[in-house]
């Protein structure tokens, strides 16, 4: 049994005005389950001041310690950090922007203790806007569809993991470290717990277009080959209308007056099948380059300070 009951982690990222609403809601709910606990902020390098605020809290509470990454690596990488940081028998990982609400730590934590390794918050009623709805929704269907996996789009990163499914996770050498997919990866005891969804604290979510379309693009390339499937389907079809179009114009050319004009048709099915080359091309590229991020075994984060 660790010598901690609970570590809580939580990514940082221009948050400075919350840090303090953090620490303080997080102290409040699970000083009420146990004494023995640790609170790790992790900063992302958001250029703010918020790795000031989580220094003052560390010298504030001896529970709070802090880790600053070298760069901003994404939140699934300050994630990975803080997980590997902790000690705690249970770990609970939630976001910084108090829409996950620490006063919940408690019913994931007595789900965790019937028996499950991976309890995840399942957010009601959702306190989004209707743009950052749609696209998760998108997100989740598309990413679904491609990686062949149950995707649902009310759970984030408020979950409570059992020590082993931590040390699993970290086993798992995946360059990408996109949680919910590792969740099915190793397979353990699984189970949802419905919470509230509060509204943003303060400020406005970082997570942009491009950063949703980046960690969809990563996810997607490291845990599923189904677009190289669809490609190769796409080919065959493509060369099944051709030797169907083929025919046509024999039977075309032997049946009737028609005569089709050759070198428009030509100049048609050139630029159309140099355009599914070049694509095709480019999908095997961004496995390759995948691959040759893999076996560089680069570390996919850099602590550049620690506080307690």
């Amino acid at each position: 049994m660790s010598e901690i009951e609970i570590s809580i982690v939580s990514p940082v990222y221009r948050a400075e005005s919350l840090v303090d609403k953090l620490v303080e809601r997080i102290i409040s709910s699970v000083s009420k389950i146990t004494d023995s606990y640790e609170i790790i902020l992790v900063e992302d390098c958001g250029l703010d001041n918020s790795w000031q605020k989580i220094q003052e809290n560390c010298n504030k509470y001896s529970v709070v310690k802090g880790i600053k990454l070298s760069r901003n690596y994404g939140q699934q990488h300050a994630i990975q950090a803080g997980l590997d940081a902790s000690a705690g028998r249970y770990v609970i990982t939630m976001d910084c922007d108090l829409q996950d609400q620490p006063e919940e730590i408690d019913k994931l934590l007595s789900k965790a203790k019937e028996g499950f390794e991976i309890v995840v918050a399942s957010r009601k009623n959702r306190q989004d806007d209707f743009f950052k709805k749609m696209l998760s929704r998108i997100f989740y269907s598309t990413l679904g569809y491609l990686t062949e996996t149950k995707q649902d789009r009310t759970v984030a990163n408020f979950v409570c993991y059992h020590r082993k499914a931590v040390d699993a996770m970290a086993s798992l050498k995946d360059h990408n470290r996109y949680y919910p997919m590792l969740q099915q990866m190793i397979g353990f005891n699984y189970t949802k717990v419905d919470i509230e969804h509060a509204e943003r604290e303060d400020g406005r979510s970082s997570y942009s277009f491009k950063k949703r379309l980046k960690l969809a693009i990563d996810t997607i390339l490291t845990f599923s080959d189904k677009p190289l499937r669809l490609t190769v389907k796409f080919g065959v079809f493509l060369s099944f209308l051709s030797i169907c179009g083929a025919i046509t114009m024999v039977v075309l050319y032997i049946f009737s007056d028609v005569k089709a004009e050759g070198w428009a048709s030509l100049a048609l099915l050139v630029s159309f099948f140099s355009g599914i080359i070049i694509s095709v091309l480019g999908m095997v590229g961004l496995y390759v380059g995948r691959t040759f991020e893999s076996v560089k075994h680069r570390p996919t984060y850099i602590v550049q300070e620690k506080i307690n």
